[in-house]
């Protein structure tokens, strides 16, 4: 094939010069002005055409969605609406597409729900290519953060026998046959005939595997697709997602917070100075669908508004204890507007008490801190109060819990007893104890879910939209 260039590239071209372009139809009018995008940016570049040159036989194939190549001069546009042209000598249709078929009709801008059902084809759209170029820069971000401050990329194992969380809510692996399972004598399945000799499950987390390198390498991250087997159908869960973990030797709790939101205020800015076009269009679209709702339930900022506010706000640092005084005397607690009502302390946070300390109390992004330990993980390192322990949470505008994290217990004795109270089985967990037995030194980490974080960026109202390809309950296609 003859050498394209990029669409995101032509615009800063030369003019008067040839050109070949490749890429879909997004409309063609008049049998004359041809509108194509080739996913490298948001906008399209118009091509006009003589018909009488390029033949009846090629006209009829050019349709929304067909794959074409193009030929021609770029020319400084004399119509509205683009700067530049194509002005084609010759046309390739490289894809046919059936415009009675197509499942994509964009003059009747398709639902998010719609779109879900083809998530094979929803690339194809503007806010789906925009959404999916930015979780592109956020990632390469993420990376460049990570490398430039000397952390090392670590991949931590997808089939695991262990079980970061202790929430028990994995999925199982297994080469075993399901309709006839080897059992030992007492009718328990005998995992010493399955693949790995034991029961194995997709990972929730790799942080235990993080804490094991970082006790060697100091400053670590892992980045991989993480599992979770909760029946939760909700617009912020997935069963298949990836996270961001990072674990650091030396570092304590609020050493922890600082990289915390460090590396969020990083990625926002790198999304807005390498995503705008496709942000302001993402912040549009968000526009549009707030009008269709009442006033109340508007957000009181734009999309890059809110982005600008996390960034320009140095992040409100406070203890749980501290939380629980504001959220029990504030006045949605009081007159029942909470779903959850705060009524005493070791309530379990939900989501509306996150947004209002951020939205409507401080009105910047929080870190929480120093949470009781019944509602956390054993992991976590203990308070001197030996109620609560130096975990934290960042909570941001519309989403609430952002990234969760703690600085670790590194004391063997402390760790052997949370993991006694919480019936986390020692045996299995030996070589975790051994990093608490030869040359243990206080550490710290954090996870950020990146489709979180992604959701954010983009304005999006469900996770199932900032991901390719949504595993939810009942779902697993494509």
């Amino acid at each position: 094939m003859s050498k394209r260039i990029k669409i995101k590239d032509i615009f800063s071209a030369p003019v008067n010069q040839a050109y070949t372009i490749m890429g879909w139809v997004r409309t063609f009018r008049n049998n004359q002005f041809i509108s194509v995008n080739d996913g490298s940016c948001l906008a399209n570049i118009q091509v006009v055409i003589n018909s009488d040159q390029i033949g009846e036989d090629v006209i009829k194939r050019i349709t929304s969605g067909a794959g074409i190549s193009i030929q021609g001069t770029l020319i400084e546009s004399q119509g509205k609406g683009q700067t530049v042209e194509i002005v084609a000598d010759r046309v390739e249709i490289l894809g046919d597409c059936d415009a009675e078929t197509y499942p994509i009709q964009l003059k009747n801008r398709p639902s998010l729900e719609y779109l879900r059902e083809i998530a094979h084809l929803r690339f194809r759209t503007n806010a789906f290519s925009a959404i999916f170029r930015v979780r592109h820069a956020l990632a390469f971000a993420i990376h460049k953060f990570f490398n430039d401050r000397g952390f090392f990329y670590i991949h931590s194992p997808i089939i695991t026998a262990s079980d970061a969380e202790g929430a028990g809510e994995m999925f199982q692996v297994t080469t075993l046959d399901l309709n006839n399972p080897p059992r030992n004598e007492d009718g328990s399945i005998n995992y010493k005939e399955d693949f790995f000799e034991k029961h194995t499950n997709l990972t929730v987390s790799g942080q235990l595997e993080a804490e094991l390198a970082a006790l060697a390498l100091s400053e670590v991250y892992t980045f991989g697709p993480t599992f979770r087997a909760e029946n939760s159908n909700t617009t912020r869960h997935l069963a298949e997602f990836w996270m961001i973990e990072p674990e650091v030797a030396f570092n304590d709790l609020d050493d922890n917070m600082d990289l915390a939101e460090d590396m969020l205020k990083y990625l926002i800015q790198y999304a807005l100075d390498h995503c705008a076009e496709d942000l302001a269009f993402l912040e549009q679209r968000l526009l549009d669908e707030e009008k269709q709702k009442p006033q109340a339930d508007r957000s009181e900022m734009t999309l890059i508004e809110k982005l600008k506010f996390c960034l320009e706000h140095p992040f409100e640092r406070l203890t749980y204890t501290e939380a629980i005084d504001i959220l029990k005397n504030s006045t949605p607690n009081k007159k029942g507007k909470f779903q959850y009502p705060i009524k005493a302390w070791g309530a379990d946070l939900q989501s509306e008490h996150e947004r209002y300390l951020v939205e409507k109390h401080f009105k910047k992004p929080v870190i929480l801190t120093n949470y009781p330990k019944e509602i956390k993980a054993f992991y976590m390192r203990m308070d001197e109060d030996g109620k609560t322990v130096r975990a934290m949470d960042v909570l941001f505008p519309g989403i609430g819990e952002i990234i969760g994290g703690s600085q670790r217990e590194e004391r063997l004795d402390k760790l052997m007893q949370r993991m006694e109270e919480m019936h986390i089985p020692k045996d299995e967990m030996s070589w975790f104890l051994d990093t608490r037995k030869y040359g243990s030194v206080p550490h710290a980490g954090f996870g950020l879910g990146f489709e979180r974080l992604v959701l954010f960026v983009t304005g999006m109202t469900n996770i199932r939209d900032v991901i390719p390809f949504p595993r939810f309950p009942g779902s697993a296609e494509f």
